[in-house]
């Protein structure tokens, strides 16, 4: 095997392996920053051997032995740290460290992920921190993979991931999964970062590409991982419902030439009816998991994604359900954004009159002076009630708020057709 074949195999290793590698390690020490750093030996071992020893049937497991046997040497010649772990209460016996090493690694560490995603996402991280260390931790992304994604400079994510790690240290934040009020809290937590780097992908914040379906990709991927290990949680299938559903219309959402496709002019026969069949199971399940519990904002939303993916056509699109969901979920979440999505749903299920008054109630809404869609959808409700002229100023204007290059030209090419 090649060196160029060897590396290409170890970081396919990594990305399927690093994250449960990760999470058994912080499990032992304790520790997120320092089982990175034992995972990442373990990984340059595999980049020294594997070229002249071949891949392992076990790669995982290697890279766990390997790991294991740093952090046991670490341990031996190292003082300051033999004290860290003491007072991380991973203390080992001088005479039989190994032993006790071992009784710890063979511990039923089936929660070790839920966990590390518990940490990753905590609450005492800001949002673009909790973003990157998920990323990066249960992603096994590199630094570079996610500084790309999100179109900012590498040492901007590498300094979250440190301060984020150094900030999970100073707290002291325990390794593990909560228990009661803050267990939801927590959850909800989790299942927003999920949601953050989800949308992310589906519409790009900025930058030239209307979608980045890699990242799509990872969230749905950590969905499934949560949905296995939570599988009585509603909201956690909601929200993989959701995703499936949405990422259903990839292919339909871009044209030719990447710009992009509005819903109601996508050809749904392009739609990935598998996604869809996967999203409505979960959305099923969602439902059922807890039948007298109030419905939660991700499986509200996957409600209404299955309104558009059961509708054969945009005209077939029950407007005056997803209204009354969307009603739902404004009243659970108090979201300016939700009520702007009411009303466009508002507007297709009764006019764009009424839902003119909507959006104009929105337009003093504490963060919404700056939002692109408040415009852009007032514009849509002006030009079809044959006001163009004020509905070209409000597609000029959105189009100078986005930072996204795909919409900001369909924006403007909404703007000249105003004129004619």
């Amino acid at each position: 095997m090649s060196s160029t074949d060897t590396t290409r195999a170890v970081e396919a290793v990594w990305r399927i392996e690093s994250a449960q590698l990760v999470a058994t390690l912080a499990r032992m020490v304790g520790d997120v920053g320092l089982a990175e750093e034992f995972a990442q030996d373990a990984l340059v071992s595999a980049l020294e051997k594997w070229p002249d020893e071949g891949v392992p049937d076990r790669p995982g497991a290697w890279l766990t032995t390997v790991a294991k046997r740093r952090l046991l040497d670490r341990w031996r010649r190292d003082e300051r740290f033999r004290q860290r772990m003491a007072d991380l209460g991973r203390e080992m016996s001088a005479h039989d460290g190994q032993s006790a090493f071992d009784a710890v690694l063979e511990e039923d560490y089936g929660d070790d992920l839920l966990r590390l995603m518990f940490v990753c996402c905590h609450p005492v991280l800001s949002t673009e921190a909790r973003v990157a260390l998920t990323l990066r931790l249960l992603g096994g992304l590199a630094t570079d993979e996610i500084a790309r994604a999100f179109l900012v400079p590498e040492p901007t994510v590498a300094q979250r991931i440190v301060r984020a790690k150094r900030t999970l240290a100073r707290r002291r934040v325990p390794f593990e999964v909560p228990v009661g009020r803050d267990r939801d809290a927590r959850l909800a937590s989790v299942l927003e970062v999920v949601y953050l780097v989800f949308n992310e992908g589906y519409t790009a914040t900025s930058g030239p590409d209307w979608m980045r379906p890699e990242l799509c990709e990872e969230a749905m991927r950590l969905g499934r991982v949560l949905a296995g290990l939570l599988p009585g949680e509603p909201e956690v299938r909601g929200l993989l419902a959701l995703m499936e559903l949405q990422a259903s219309r990839f292919r339909a959402r871009v044209g030719p030439d990447g710009e992009p496709v509005p819903l109601a002019e996508q050809d749904r026969s392009r739609w990935d009816r598998m996604l869809v069949t996967r999203g409505l199971e979960a959305l099923v399940r969602a439902l059922s998991a807890d039948p007298d519990r109030p419905r939660g904002p991700y499986t509200l939303q996957a409600a209404i994604a299955a309104k558009h993916a059961q509708a054969h056509t945009a005209e077939d699109t029950d407007w005056a359900g997803i209204a009354g969901l969307y009603l739902a979920l404004a009243r659970i979440t108090g979201s300016p954004v939700v009520e702007l999505n009411r009303a466009v749903a508002v507007s297709m299920a009764s006019g764009p009159g009424e839902a003119l008054e909507i959006v104009d109630a929105l337009r003093d809404q504490p963060g919404m002076a700056d939002y692109h869609l408040l415009p852009a959808v007032r514009g849509d409700l002006l030009a079809r009630l044959e006001r163009a002229a004020e509905a070209r100023e409000e597609f000029e204007r959105a189009a100078g708020l986005t930072r996204n290059e795909r919409e900001r030209a369909l924006l403007l090419a909404r703007a000249r057709g105003c004129d004619g």
